[in-house]
């Protein structure tokens, strides 16, 4: 038993012994130069640029994603004295986006007539006759089953204002 005892003490003390002797000159320059700092030394902390925001402002022009409506100068028609949008009424919340964003998926049909389903806008809204719709004045002349027919009030470029028919055409699915 004593031999037992002998050979847990003396193996562990020579494994250990096989682990010193090694060369450490590396870590002891290390060691020397990080105590040759003087204490406190800390480097200050970068200066940071603040952020600039931007500020989009060409939202109100025309997407540069669209086609450009070709005006043909001779055809063009010159814009009515008589006809102008309503700037007393109240604007209805789908004027505040462009009509390229809205499409038809549907309609709708109960006792007062026929309504429309368009999608855009962050949702499906549901519209009628004399409803307004997109930034140019566009308001809703007719529905159908398979388009919704708007007329938009936009300027002639000589102080007068032109009626454009547009139309929204039913999306089927894919």
């Amino acid at each position: 038993m004593s031999r037992y005892r002998f050979c847990l003490c003396f193996v562990p003390l020579l494994l250990l012994a096989g682990c010193g002797g090694g060369d450490f000159s590396d870590i002891q320059a290390f060691m020397e130069e990080v105590r040759a700092k003087p204490k406190g030394s800390i480097e200050p902390v970068p200066k940071f640029q603040p952020y600039e925001a931007f500020t989009y402002t060409a939202s109100v022009m025309r997407s540069p994603f669209q086609p450009s409506v070709k005006i043909d100068i001779l055809s063009q028609h010159k814009g009515s004295g008589n006809i102008k949008p309503d700037e007393t009424r109240i604007r209805q919340f789908l004027e505040g986006f462009n009509i390229e964003v809205f499409e038809m998926v549907g309609t709708l049909s109960n006792e007062q007539g026929l309504n429309a389903l368009v999608r855009g806008a962050g949702g499906v809204h549901r519209v009628k006759v004399g409803d307004y719709l997109g930034r140019n004045n566009g308001r809703i002349v007719s529905i159908k089953d398979s388009s919704v027919d708007v007329i938009e009030i936009v300027p002639d470029g000589e102080g007068g204002w032109l009626e454009r028919p547009r139309s929204i055409p039913l999306k089927e699915r894919t």
